[in-house]
């Protein structure tokens, strides 16, 4: 027969749990992902204002297996729709458009060595660079997960 103890009432510990110094309402984040109809995403850090730029997965499977990645310079301002770089693979090249306009905070530098790793996890430790939005509702304009899939799907 299993018994079953509990030290303290059930009450107590979510009363402890729930206390004002355990709730940071500053650590909350707005983390969300958006597409453009050219295959690159960002994904949005509303406490940071800064947007993580990449290649979709549909794109690293069109271009294949990628062999050389040009980034844009750290510090550089860019508009939406500008070229930040480029991927090359062995079936083709591709330019890289910025989804939205900012400044570049960070580039991967892992890609200058791991360029395959845009193949292995595009949508993960294969992103581009990230950026600082200059204006953020850009952002809320590109496409959702959904519409994004209805575009790859009408391709």
């Amino acid at each position: 027969m299993l018994s079953l103890r509990i030290a303290r009432p059930a009450s107590a510990i979510f009363r402890n749990a729930l206390t004002p110094k355990s709730i940071r309402l500053s650590s909350v984040r707005f983390l969300s992902t958006r597409y453009t109809t050219d295959h690159e995403w960002v994904s949005f850090d509303s406490n940071t204002n800064i947007g993580t730029v990449g290649i979709t997965d549909y794109a690293q499977k069109a271009l294949g297996d990628v062999v050389f990645v040009e980034l844009p310079g750290q510090g550089a301002e860019v508009a939406q729709g500008d070229s930040i770089g480029a991927v090359e693979s062995v079936k083709a090249a591709s330019d890289i458009y910025a989804p939205v306009s900012g400044i570049i905070e960070e580039i991967n530098e892992t890609l200058a060595d791991q360029p395959g790793l845009l193949n292995k996890a595009p949508q993960g430790d294969g992103w581009l660079c990230k950026l600082k939005l200059s204006d953020p509702s850009e952002f809320e304009a590109l496409l959702n997960a959904e519409a994004y899939k209805a575009h790859c799907e009408g391709n």
